[in-house]
C-alpha cells in the first residue's frame, strides 16, 4: 500500500506518469516507437538547459526473485539500461548497456548466440528489455510481463463507462457475479443484483486484432477511437435495485457507483492474479469510506491471495485517521509530494517525521502543515486577491 499526499500541482500526478512512461517504453520501445522518432520523453520543464537526462528504476518481486531494472534516456536514445536479478539475495548480472554496447550475464551469456543477434536488431531509441521480451528471451520475461500486464493504471474518473469491459469480465469469470455485487453494494446498499449481455460480439476478437495491427499514426486515429468506442459499448450492463428488482441503466446510478463499477474487474483480477493497481487522484471517484473499504480489501491476507498492491494519490486527510475505528492507512503507507525552491518535486515518507504510534492525530497534524505537502492558502489572502481585483476592475 503507498498512500501518496500533496497539494494542487505539487507533482503527485507527474511521479505515477513517470512510471506510466516507464511502461510504455518497456512495452512499445521496439515495437512502436519510429526508429528514428528519437525517446518521446518529457524532460523537467523548469531546467534551462533540459539537457539533463532522466533516469527510471524500479524493484520488484516476481514469482519471489526481486529484480532491479532501470534505464537512462535523454531526447535521441537510451544511454544507460541495467537489469539485476537477486535469486537467493545474492546479485546476478542479467545484463548491463551503456549506448550500444550490452554486457550479457551468464543466464543470457550461456544462450549463446540469440544475445548477439539481439545486438545487432536493437535501435538506439528502443530499450534491450522491450527487444528481448518481443524476441522470447526467457530470462527477460518476467519483468516485461510485470509492466505489460501486472501493472495497471486508472486514470480520470469521469472516463467513459466501458460496458464492454464489464461484460467481458463477467463471462470469463464464472462465479464472480455474486462477489460482484456484494462489492457493488459497499457503494450502494440498494443494488440487488446486475445484468449483462451473456452472447459473446461475433466481430470482438476481429476488432481487437484491428486495434493490434494499426500502427500509432494520426491518420488511424479517428478509426482507433471509433473501434474502441464500439468495444466500450458491447453488451449492456445493468443494474437491479429494490425489492421488486427493477433494472437501471449506468446513466442513472451515481458517479460513485459508476467509478466503483468500473474499478471491480481489476481489482478482482489482482486480488486473485497479484499485480500492482495505480490510483491518480483516487478521491475523485470515491467516498473515504469505499476508499477505507478498497484498502481493507488490498490489507486482507485471506482475501488478497495474489498479493496485490495498491498504489494512489489522494488529498482525502480523513484517511489519515481512523474511520469508525479502524485503522486505514499504516504510517508505512503514506507518501508525501512537495515542490522545492526550483520548482522541482521532491518524494519522501511520513516515517521521516518518527510520528507516534499512539495518540498522534495525523490528520490535523497534515492539514496543520507540519509534513508539508499542503498549499500555503489562509483565507484572508483569498479574500484580499478578490477585493484586489474587483477594486482595479472598478
Amino acid at each position: 500500500m503507498a498512500a501518496i499526499y500533496g497539494a494542487n500541482a505539487s507533482g503527485k500526478s507527474n511521479l505515477l506518469d513517470g512510471l506510466q512512461f516507464m511502461a510504455s517504453a518497456v512495452r512499445d520501445s521496439f515495437a512502436v516507437w519510429p526508429p528514428d522518432g528519437g525517446v518521446p520523453r518529457r524532460p523537467f520543464k523548469l531546467d534551462e538547459s533540459r539537457v539533463k537526462p532522466s533516469v527510471y528504476v524500479v524493484e520488484l518481486i516476481e514469482a519471489g526473485v526481486r529484480y532491479t531494472y532501470g534505464f537512462e534516456v535523454d531526447d535521441h536514445r537510451v544511454r544507460e539500461e541495467w537489469l539485476y536479478s537477486y535469486p537467493e539475495k545474492r546479485k546476478r548480472i542479467l545484463f548491463e548497456r551503456v549506448g550500444s554496447e550490452i554486457k550479457f550475464g551468464t543466464t543470457i551469456a550461456e544462450g549463446g548466440a540469440k544475445g548477439d543477434v539481439l545486438k545487432g536488431l536493437l535501435r538506439p531509441n528502443s530499450l534491450f528489455l522491450s527487444l528481448g521480451a518481443q524476441s522470447g528471451l526467457d530470462a527477460v520475461l518476467p519483468v516485461q510481463r510485470w509492466f505489460a500486464h501486472k501493472l495497471v493504471f486508472r486514470g480520470e474518473a469521469h472516463a467513459q463507462f466501458d460496458h464492454g469491459a464489464i461484460t467481458r469480465f463477467l463471462r470469463s469469470n464464472d462465479g464472480l457475479a455474486d462477489q460482484f455485487v456484494s462489492l457493488l453494494r459497499i457503494a450502494d446498499l440498494g443494488i440487488t443484483g446486475i445484468l449483462y449481455s451473456e452472447d459473446r460480439p461475433a466481430d470482438e476478437d476481429e476488432i481487437f486484432a484491428m486495434l493490434r495491427l494499426m500502427e500509432p499514426d494520426k491518420s488511424n486515429d479517428r478509426v482507433r477511437e471509433f473501434l474502441e468506442q464500439v468495444l466500450r459499448q458491447q453488451g449492456r450492463v445493468r443494474l437491479t435495485h429494490g425489492p421488486a428488482n427493477r433494472a437501471f441503466d449506468i446513466g442513472e446510478e451515481s458517479a460513485g457507483t459508476r467509478s466503483w463499477l468500473m474499478l471491480l474487474p481489476i481489482v478482482l483480477a489482482m486480488l486473485r492474479d497479484g499485480g500492482t493497481l495505480v490510483v491518480d487522484e483516487i478521491d475523485s471517484s470515491l467516498h473515504p469510506r469505499l476508499t477505507a473499504a478498497l484498502v481493507g480489501i488490498f490489507r486482507s491476507a485471506e482475501i488478497n491471495v495474489g498479493g496485490a498492491q495498491l498504489i494512489f494519490t489522494t488529498h482525502d486527510a480523513s484517511l489519515l485517521s481512523p474511520v469508525l475505528g479502524d485503522e486505514v492507512l499504516t504510517r508505512e503507507d503514506v507518501w508525501f509530494v512537495d515542490k522545492n525552491s526550483e520548482g522541482a518535486s521532491d518524494l519522501y515518507p511520513l516515517t521521516d517525521f518518527k510520528p507516534r504510534k499512539e495518540g498522534e492525530n495525523l490528520e490535523r497534524r497534515y492539514l496543520g502543515g507540519s509534513y508539508g505537502a499542503v498549499p500555503d492558502v489562509q483565507a484572508e489572502a483569498l479574500v484580499s486577491a478578490v477585493l484586489r481585483g474587483v477594486d482595479g476592475a472598478a
